[in-house]
């Protein structure tokens, strides 16, 4: 039975049932007049489908050396963590992004100049009978998540059905509490539009009726290992929900514009 429901959910007439149910739901909320009633979670990684679902990149794709890899962590393997993903509730199954940064360059692809980084990102949703899915967010202020990092400098990036498929919308993932889980917050309207690394002028604001995907990235390209957990995704109003206010913070990140000047996340 648990699998036929799982193949239902992944059907092209399972897929559109739940759209329409949250859509209906919508409706009889009012949630367009009144706003929504409650978060919308983007992606978590509850199942060991969930990591089906995401992309794994790195410089491997272009024959570097560096190894990145996304692999799911059971509820009972999380139990026996000495954090979970939630401190004050039962462990929960999340993802594990790891591997190693080599900033190594291909011998014989001289063309490659730099090397040194990995990343992963949700895929590409298959349609519904509705079109195609694409997350809305604007009703939304924030972008939660739920992660424990080893402190290195990840990007969150964000990715619209924009007519430049190339571009992303990125925001480093600033944290407090490194080795630990702690939920993240971030503006939607704090994250800055970027095309192959560098900050695209003029900044045009973020399509958040058409989202297509999220994910994280590891740029910072010192050479060892990495590891970033991540619990889920979400969007969201209330900021209480957060251990770390970016709102609040004031820093710089690694984003340069093509004038070498360094991004400010504070006056996007």
């Amino acid at each position: 039975m648990r699998q036929t429901q799982r193949l239902l959910r992944k059907s092209f007439w399972g897929r559109s049932y739940e759209e329409l149910a949250r859509l209906s739901n919508i409706a009889l909320k009012l949630e367009g007049i009144k706003g929504p009633s409650g978060p919308y979670v983007l992606h978590d990684f509850r199942g060991p489908d969930s990591v089906s679902d995401c992309k794994v990149m790195s410089d491997a794709d272009i024959g570097g050396f560096s190894t990145a890899h996304l692999d799911w962590v059971s509820q009972a393997a999380s139990s026996r963590t000495p954090t979970s993903p939630d401190a004050d509730a039962p462990a929960t199954p999340y993802a594990r992004f790891h591997g190693t940064i080599s900033n190594e360059l291909p011998p014989e692809k001289l063309e490659i100049k730099r090397s040194g980084y990995a990343g992963w990102r949700t895929q590409d949703r298959p349609p519904t009978i509705f079109g195609r899915s694409l997350w809305d967010i604007d009703p939304y202020t924030y972008l939660a998540v739920r992660i424990k990092s080893d402190g290195r400098s990840y990007f969150i990036n964000v990715q619209t059905d924009s007519i430049v498929p190339t571009d992303l919308h990125q925001h480093r993932l600033f944290t407090k509490r490194p080795g630990e889980w702690e939920t993240v917050m971030v503006k939607w309207n704090d994250f800055v539009r970027t095309n192959h690394g560098f900050v695209v002028e003029p900044q045009t604001e973020m399509l958040r009726q058409k989202v297509k995907s999220i994910g994280f990235g590891l740029t910072d390209r010192v050479p060892g290992p990495f590891e970033l957990c991540i619990g889920r995704m979400w969007a969201t109003n209330h900021l209480e929900e957060a251990d770390v206010d970016e709102t609040a913070a004031s820093h710089e990140g690694e984003l340069k514009n093509r004038h070498g000047e360094t991004i400010s996340w504070r006056n996007q």
